[in-house]
């Protein structure tokens, strides 16, 4: 498995917008056009940022990190990674929700009603393997305020509860946490993921050749899959999907 190059740090050089449609297609463009390791592209702003199999991304104007990196050679298990740091920078709250969410547990009054999952951040990774290349897309609410996003989004969204002059800082710890992890093992990188899973252990639900399913998340295996123990005893490996707590603690806002 090659290493991502160490000699360049990530960040440099640096595309910042005031607007753009998606910082996934700004570093795409730069990525075919021969931009180095690292290259970085932010944005105040998403006018059509969107996350995994088509869905958008809702963050207002000034609200959230919106960040896209270009990485040569990158290490296989590139979203795993990815979630590990940004949970290093969200604090001890953070957690993962298979494949690519960054989440917050809350629960109910008491404690005592059962919890559900806020949507912090996300992940988009795209790319082209053959050509040595990969873009990898994070959305984290740094600022957001929850009372912003339109009604049926604020029971699902969290947010870090910063100021917005706390983006860049937040950016600045975040590429470094990447740096690190991308000098880490695989293994090691797995074994900090289980620590954050949000599903072991839950009952979930997922769809698969138009039929639901159900059955007990029990952590991923060495390549990242979702390790799934059906209602007869059964085990299922997701290599990707979408899956949703049967609680109802399953989440779709802002999906990366």
């Amino acid at each position: 498995m090659a290493a991502a190059p160490q000699s360049v740090a990530l960040g440099r050089p640096r595309l910042h917008l005031r607007s753009t449609t998606s910082t996934n297609d700004r570093a795409r463009g730069l990525a075919i056009a021969g931009a180095p390791h690292g290259t970085l592209v932010t944005a105040a702003e998403q006018t059509a940022g969107r996350g995994r199999q088509g869905r958008s991304w809702a963050a207002p104007a000034g609200s959230s990190l919106l960040m896209s990196l270009v990485l040569r050679d990158a290490p296989s298990p590139l979203p795993l990674l990815a979630a590990v740091a940004v949970c290093d920078v969200a604090g001890p709250q953070a957690r993962v929700k298979w494949p690519n969410d960054i989440v917050i547990e809350a629960r109910g009054a008491m404690g005592i009603a059962r919890s559900t999952l806020r949507k912090l951040a996300g992940i988009l990774v795209e790319g082209r393997p053959q050509e040595g290349w990969a873009v990898l897309g994070i959305g984290l609410n740094v600022a957001l305020r929850l009372e912003d996003l339109p009604p049926d989004l604020q029971e699902t969204a969290a947010t870090l509860g910063l100021s917005p002059e706390m983006i860049e800082p937040t950016l600045t710890s975040l590429l470094a946490a990447l740096e690190r992890r991308l000098a880490t093992p695989a293994g090691t990188t797995l074994d900090a993921w289980r620590e954050l899973d949000a599903l072991r252990g839950r009952e979930v639900h997922w769809a698969e050749r138009n039929r639901q399913e159900q059955g007990r998340a029990e952590g991923i295996d060495g390549t990242g899959r979702l390790i799934v123990v059906g209602v007869s005893g059964e085990q299922t490996v997701l290599e990707a999907g979408e899956v949703h707590l049967s609680s109802g603690g399953g989440t779709t806002l802002q999906r990366r």
